[in-house]
């Protein structure tokens, strides 16, 4: 049923969060779920619930979608992860097409097995000799690679100092692998070398591993890789790099932030996912020791016990990397580039917040979860697809919504999102009550560490 203009919503609907709900208690397992499911469902009634969205048609520039009520709208789309617009590209299409007639559509096995094939062994040379790195191994999603490096080389006495702001994948793939795991400030150079010196301090017997990423996805920005690496080997430590949403997006030849910052190839491990810019699910792990790549094949239980990748997947995804070298990718890096620029400026000069450097990830801080749920149910109606994303992926009163931009939107689309979504912001302002339903949280957006962010 629609709901009206004048009703007013429930409390409980605007407060809240899925933090409240992390550890459910009782003996009954599944019952115990339940107070979870009548706080969503009551934010889902009330229009208030912007999760599991689906399209109606490829992710396109605009396109239709529905919510998980099954209500179905058009608009606008800055809520997909193809940062070139690769998935629907004529060529990728066809490779998908034609390997799928050679090949099927599976590869029927563990890459540990029988389940590699001629596609998959040249996306490992492929994405080796785009790194300036050695060797290569592939896993069935970026969160299996993410997970799966870190479970696999450290040890349980092991240490894993890491970014707070790190992805889920890489956190519980650390809290999976050893109790001794140290998060830092977002960025913090500083913080990460006084950690490593006082874990020196008392283990010189036992690994390190450092952990950060190349973009990092809920602020758009990026650490100082060169200074990172140099602080590793000072102090005997390892670095791994995510790169999933830099690669192939941003810099010159696409390879990402290390590429900007003159990395290649002296990063010690570079891990990503093929779903952002590739045109694909999976993930890879990269290194310069063949006896590393061997090891985690073996013993990286998410590659191991997975099934490989698909031979259209690996075909498609090896197509992507040469489109990215090519003057093509040259071009669609640049005209995506233009559209985030003139949306950065075109929020920034509405009056909005916007954070971190120009990538294909723009996020607009709302701050109150209250205030950014009332903004969300009212871009439907005004023709925008657009991610509202809060805790656990931000922190606590730090909502934002995470605009993803690429080369096939048009300077008129940039522009009647920002109109749209500023009337949203402005009426859901008016919409709120003067008390601390909407008030802008005291606690700053790297005040508390979360527990990673979605993809």
């Amino acid at each position: 049923m629609p709901r009206a203009e004048n009703d007013i919503d429930p409390v409980e609907a605007l407060m809240g969060s899925m933090r409240d709900f992390c550890d459910p208690r009782g003996a009954n397992l599944m019952g115990r779920v339940e107070q979870f499911y009548r706080w969503q469902d009551l934010r889902r009634r009330c229009g208030l619930w912007p999760y599991s969205k689906s399209t109606e048609e490829a992710p396109l520039a605009v396109c239709t979608a529905k919510d998980d009520t099954g209500a179905s709208f058009r608009g606008l789309n800055f809520a997909s992860q193809d940062y070139l617009g690769l998935s629907s590209d004529p060529e990728i299409k066809e490779v998908a097409k034609s390997v799928i007639e050679e090949y099927g559509v599976h590869s029927a096995g563990s890459s540990a097995l029988a389940g590699n094939t001629k596609y998959s062994l040249k996306l490992e040379e492929t994405i080796s000799q785009f790194l300036h790195l050695g060797h290569t191994v592939l896993y069935p999603t970026g969160w299996a690679a993410g997970y799966g490096v870190i479970k696999a080389l450290v040890g349980p006495a092991d240490h894993v100092v890491m970014d707070g702001l790190a992805h889920a994948c890489l956190q519980e793939g650390a809290g999976s692998a050893t109790k001794n795991v140290h998060r830092h400030g977002h960025l913090q150079i500083e913080d990460v070398e006084s950690q490593l010196r006082r874990i020196r301090t008392r283990d010189r017997e036992n690994a390190i591993l450092v952990v950060t990423e190349g973009l990092f996805s809920m602020d758009s920005d990026t650490p100082d890789l060169a200074a990172l690496q140099e602080t590793c080997h000072e102090l005997d430590a390892t670095l791994l790099v995510d790169v999933a949403h830099d690669l192939g997006a941003i810099g010159g030849s696409g390879r990402g932030s290390i590429g900007i910052q003159n990395m290649l190839g002296k990063i010690d491990i570079v891990m990503g996912s093929f779903s952002k810019t590739f045109a694909s699910n999976g993930g890879f792990v990269s290194c310069s020791s063949p006896a590393v790549k061997q090891y985690l094949k073996l013993y990286g239980c998410s590659a191991t016990f997975s099934n490989a990748l698909s031979p259209v997947q690996a075909a498609t995804v090896t197509t992507a990397f040469e489109i990215v070298q090519s003057d093509k990718g040259h071009e669609l890096r640049w005209r995506m580039m233009q559209r985030v620029h003139q949306l950065r400026n075109a929020l920034r000069d509405a009056g909005l917040e916007v954070l971190g450097e120009p990538s294909p990830i723009v996020p607009v801080v709302i701050g109150d979860e209250a205030l950014a749920r009332r903004v969300s149910r009212r871009l439907p109606e005004l023709g925008v697809v657009a991610n509202l994303v809060e805790y656990p992926a931000v922190a606590k009163g730090n909502a934002r919504f995470r605009f993803q931009v690429m080369p096939t939107h048009t300077s008129e689309h940039v522009r009647d999102l920002v109109a749209r979504f500023k009337s949203a912001v402005d009426a859901a302002r008016s919409e709120c009550v003067p008390h601390r339903e909407c008030s802008r949280s005291e606690q700053g957006h790297t005040s508390s560490f979360h527990q990673g962010v979605p993809t």
